[in-house]
């Protein structure tokens, strides 16, 4: 490899899957008040799709200003039923809640990344997942949510689909990596086209 990467994300998962890949690469923390640029943007209605772009090259963007010589990757994931945006929920009286709202309804994942190279945006893909949500009782998920709470407060929409979560759906469309949080197969192959994995 001939460029440095920095994930600028603290997402476990992320990380696995590009170490998984066999990427060498650092991480750094970008410091975005994601609620606030999430609330404004609503606000001014954009799309669920412009939301996790822009979150994601924010996030690229102040890690490189730190790095401006690395290629950096930001990240974001985006959960819409129909026009409500879902975000990780604050405790699991939340979860609960979210997981209430989407049980029989099909909503979408989408997951943004963005690659800063020389302090600019060069590559950018946002991928999107549809899953249909199976009418699970409020006691099942009631129970769900006191197994797996400390798992799922991380998650956007209270589930996790690589864990007990997958017994939740009855429909999946789509790429199981941006289900994890990353275009991973779009951009491994920006990668290998830019010279920065071997073809």
């Amino acid at each position: 490899m001939s460029d440095q990467i920095i994930l600028a994300s603290g997402s476990e998962i992320r990380a696995q899957l590009l170490r998984n890949a066999g990427l060498d690469f650092g991480v750094s923390l970008a410091r975005v008040d994601e609620e606030s640029v999430r609330a404004s943007l609503q606000a001014e209605h954009a799309s669920p799709r412009d939301i996790a772009d822009t979150l994601a090259e924010l996030k690229a963007q102040r890690v490189a200003a730190r790095h401006p010589d690395a290629l950096v990757i930001g990240c974001d994931q985006i959960l819409a039923l129909g026009q409500d945006i879902y975000g990780k929920p604050e405790n699991p009286d939340e979860a609960l809640t979210q997981l209430q709202s989407l049980r029989g309804q099909k909503h979408q994942l989408l997951s943004a990344a963005v690659i800063y190279g020389d302090g600019k945006p060069v590559w950018r893909h946002v991928g999107v997942v549809r899953l249909l949500m199976r009418d699970a009782s409020d006691d099942y998920l009631a129970d769900y949510v006191d197994r797996n709470w400390e798992s799922i407060r991380h998650s956007v929409g209270a589930y996790k689909l690589e864990e007990e979560g997958v017994r939740l759906f009855t429909r999946i469309e789509g790429d199981y990596f941006n289900v994890l949080g990353l275009p991973l197969l779009e951009l491994l192959s920006y990668l290998t086209l830019r010279g920065t994995l071997p073809s």
